[in-house]
């Protein structure tokens, strides 16, 4: 993978996880981060990442634009 891309998540809230999902044919979590209000990840999809999953209120900075999550049980 040449240049990858990376995002930017940032925590609005104490308890937001950030979990990365595997490639190939069974999708699995590999890993898992739990941030708190204020903290910042950089982050970017690889060989093994394919995908992330983001639980809480967030925004997620990237190349294409500033996405908010939210999170409501």
């Amino acid at each position: 993978m040449t240049n990858p891309d990376y995002i930017i998540i940032r925590a609005e809230e104490d308890g937001v996880h950030v979990i990365g999902l595997t490639r190939g044919t069974d999708t699995k979590f590999h890993h898992s981060e739990k941030l708190d209000t204020g903290e910042v990840m950089i982050a970017q999809f690889t060989e093994h990442t394919s995908a992330m999953k983001i639980r809480g209120k967030a925004k997620i900075y990237s190349t294409h634009g500033v996405v908010e999550s939210d999170f409501k049980k």
